[in-house]
């Protein structure tokens, strides 16, 4: 909990008396490698905090491939925010690529604890709004960055990538057939 709490202290001054509170809403959940965290059809009912492990938000087209949108690791916030929020079915599936271990926090307990301690509200804010900045700079990249630019980006802000997540799920995150990807590595290799 101690990892958890430096991310939240980094967003709002908690008091002792309301971490405590925010702790006694929360579970420790842990799923295994391959294992769906959301599946596409189901409504997005808790955020998640990963303490360890990799996971891979993904949609599948029509021919039924997966198509990566984003992933998150140790210190990352997992939740499907449109569905949470909307309380619709997901569009998306939310698989472990590494086994994970997180810690849950409901949306109903999280509804209660913004009325309950004024610091969570806080933090949740800025959370939607750091999750809000970060779409709309991969909508940007893919739209204004070449696949070359975008892959260098990548590796410059997330070189963890590199080593946890399959070369598949890379590339669609990219924007970009795998091929295209071992061109690119290949031609930084040499460079």
């Amino acid at each position: 909990m101690h990892y958890l709490r430096q991310s939240l202290k980094a967003l709002a001054d908690f008091s002792d008396a309301e971490w405590e509170l925010v702790v006694s809403c929360l579970q420790i959940k842990t799923f295994e490698k391959g294992e769906l965290l959301l599946k596409a059809g189901d409504v997005c009912r808790s955020l998640l905090f990963l303490l360890s492990g990799t996971i891979v938000y993904y949609y599948l087209n029509d021919k039924g491939d997966e198509i990566t949108t984003d992933f998150a690791f140790d210190g990352n916030w997992v939740t499907d925010n449109r569905s949470r929020l909307n309380a619709t079915p997901s569009h998306l599936n939310i698989k472990a690529i590494e086994k994970v271990k997180a810690v849950s926090l409901s949306q109903t307990n999280l509804d209660g604890l913004y009325s309950r301690v004024p610091q969570m509200e806080h933090a949740g804010r800025i959370l939607l709004e750091q999750a809000y900045v970060r779409l709309v700079q991969l909508s940007l990249d893919l739209q204004i960055l070449s696949a070359e630019e975008r892959y260098l980006k990548l590796c410059r802000e997330h070189p963890q990538a590199l080593q946890r997540l399959p070369l598949y799920h890379i590339a669609n995150y990219l924007g970009i057939a795998p091929k295209s990807l071992s061109r690119i590595r290949n031609k930084k290799s040499f460079a």
